[in-house]
C-alpha cells in the first residue's frame, strides 16, 4: 500500500464512514494530480509542472458508463500512472484549486483504482463552503408547533455506529440521542432527528452530517437539534443516549 497520506486516508473512508469526515480535511489540505497542461509550463524541481498565476488550463475530460463527461485526478503520481496507457502531460495543484476552476463539474479520485470517490457539484460546492460534503439547511420553528416523537421501528444501526465512533474525536460532545419526529404541516413522512448535548458543537455537527448523508437508510431524512432538556430534548434525555462521552 502506498504510503500517501491522502491515499490511506481514502481507504480509510472507504472502508469506515466514521473516517469520511478526516479524509474530507485531508483532501482539502492536499495537492493532487490531474492530466491536462498549461499554456505557460514551468518545469519544478520536482519533476512535475506547476500552474502559474493567469495561465490557462486545459484539463482531460473521461467519459462515464452513462455518456456524461467527468475529469479524473488523482492522490498521486502512481494512482495516475496506472489509469492511462500511454505517457501524458499532468499537473500538481492544491485540491481546493482544482475545486474552484472546475466549479460545476463531476470530478472523480482515483479512477481505475481500488479505492475512488466520485464528487458531484453540490458536494463541492459544500466542501469549498464548509469543508465538508455537505451543507446543513437550519429550520427556525416561528410558531408553537404540534408534533409526534417515538423511537424507530427499523433502527438505523449503521447511522448510529459510524456516529458512535465518530463522536469521540469531539470531546465538546457529552452525549448524543436518536428519536423519531412527525410533524404533518411539514412532511407527510416522519424524520429522524439526532440530538447532540455539549459545548461548543458546530464542527462535531457539520461532520456528522457528513457521516450521516452516507449511512442513514434510503430517503430518510435525518434533522439534528441540540439538547437542552426542554421540548423534543426532553423527550431524547427520557429515552436515552446512544452515546455517551466517557
Amino acid at each position: 500500500m502506498t504510503d500517501i497520506p491522502l491515499a490511506k486516508a481514502l481507504k480509510r473512508a472507504a472502508q469506515e464512514p466514521s473516517q469520511r469526515p478526516a479524509f474530507y480535511r485531508a483532501l482539502m489540505e492536499a495537492d493532487v494530480f490531474v492530466i491536462g497542461h498549461t499554456d505557460q509550463p514551468d518545469l519544478n524541481a520536482q519533476g512535475h509542472l506547476t500552474i502559474p498565476a493567469g495561465a490557462n488550463v486545459s484539463l482531460v475530460n473521461w467519459e462515464k458508463a452513462d455518456g456524461s463527461p467527468v475529469i479524473p485526478f488523482f492522490t498521486h503520481l502512481e494512482a495516475l500512472q496506472l489509469a492511462i496507457d500511454a505517457e501524458t502531460s499532468y499537473l500538481s495543484l492544491p485540491a481546493r484549486s482544482l475545486f474552484e476552476l472546475t466549479r460545476g463539474a463531476t470530478l472523480f479520485l482515483n479512477p481505475k483504482s481500488d479505492h475512488g470517490k466520485e464528487f458531484v457539484p453540490h458536494e463541492i460546492d459544500a466542501l469549498l463552503d464548509t469543508g465538508m460534503n455537505q451543507k446543513a439547511d437550519t429550520r427556525v420553528v416561528e410558531k408553537e408547533t404540534r408534533v409526534m416523537l417515538g423511537q424507530p421501528a427499523e433502527y438505523p444501526t449503521a447511522m448510529v455506529e459510524a456516529l458512535q465512533q465518530l463522536l469521540p474525536d469531539h470531546p465538546g460532545v457529552t452525549a448524543a440521542y436518536l428519536c423519531l419526529m412527525h410533524d404533518p404541516e411539514m412532511s407527510q413522512k416522519p424524520t429522524l432527528v439526532v440530538g447532540f448535548e455539549g459545548l461548543d458543537l458546530e464542527v462535531a455537527m457539520s461532520e456528522a452530517g457528513s457521516v450521516v448523508v452516507d449511512t442513514a437508510p434510503s430517503g430518510q431524512a435525518v434533522d439534528f437539534v441540540v439538547v437542552n432538556g426542554t421540548g423534543i430534548g426532553e423527550y431524547m434525555k427520557k429515552s436515552g443516549a446512544f452515546y455517551e462521552k466517557g
